[in-house]
């Protein structure tokens, strides 16, 4: 296979939960510009069939909440039954609590790693048995800084990402002997509508961001998508275990 085959998603179907919006809705649209068929999954219909209009006739969507874990089989056998086998799962749904750690209670705590954590673990449940039965898949997490480092004010949402980190290393254990890798992106500070309305009316934090940053910018979702891309493509076929920062450099900045 040469360039740019090596780099093309033809023929596969990735599965990118949170895909309506923000980076999901990138990674689906990088993806789908690769050749591949998407299917968004969500809970917001409204904001899953306007990402799936602006995409194509290869994107479809799926309303469901990954919380709730006893409808990940149900999930995927309507997805498989309407496109044929997962080949590719994006876990990036995502929940996010700015609270400081004292106060953050245990029902907030669990919220947050029921759906980072424990939904995504149910869904792979679900998804990877049948790659591993073909010999062959790709299985993303959308990670963080957080994974990486100490972020004040987001303990749960710092436990759940660097959770990830530890699913991916031992996913892929598992799974790579199997034909399926298991990677993840940690993506750094991205130019979305959340961050824009964080970041609008902060201009300290701001420019802190900025400034341990070294190419002094926010990323485009755009950055993230093609990062996944390349990690679900041929190109990476000899990748597995590892975190993918896309963070111009915040995270060896000083």
């Amino acid at each position: 296979m040469r360039f740019p085959q090596i780099f093309s998603l033809e023929g596969e179907t990735a599965l990118i939960t949170g895909g309506g919006t923000g980076i999901g809705q990138a990674i689906a649209q990088c993806m789908y510009e690769a050749g591949a068929t998407v299917a968004l999954v969500g809970r917001r219909e409204e904001e899953l069939s306007r990402a799936v209009s602006e995409l194509g006739e290869r994107a479809h969507y799926f309303v469901h909440d990954i919380t709730e874990m006893d409808q990940a089989d149900r999930l995927a056998t309507r997805v498989e039954g309407k496109l044929g086998p997962i080949t590719c799962l994006v876990n990036n749904a995502g929940k996010h609590l700015k609270k400081a750690a004292l106060e953050t209670s245990t029902d907030e705590f669990l919220a947050v790693l029921n759906t980072n954590v424990i939904g995504t673990h149910a869904l792979i449940k679900a998804i990877a048995p049948g790659m591993v039965e073909r010999q062959k898949g790709s299985i993303l997490f959308t990670a963080s800084m957080a994974s990486l480092f100490g972020i004040p004010q987001v303990i749960a949402y710092s436990a759940a990402k660097s959770a990830h980190l530890g699913m991916v290393r031992s996913l892929s254990t598992e799974l790579s002997p199997n034909g399926v890798r298991v990677n993840a992106i940690a993506p750094g500070w991205i130019e979305t509508e959340m961050s824009r309305k964080a970041l609008d009316n902060d201009q300290a934090r701001k420019d802190k961001i900025l400034g341990r940053t070294p190419m002094h910018k926010l990323g485009q979702p755009s950055d993230v998508g093609w990062a996944a891309v390349y990690l679900a493509s041929p190109a990476a076929a000899f990748i597995t275990g590892t975190i993918l920062p896309v963070d111009g450099g915040a995270s060896i900045g000083f």
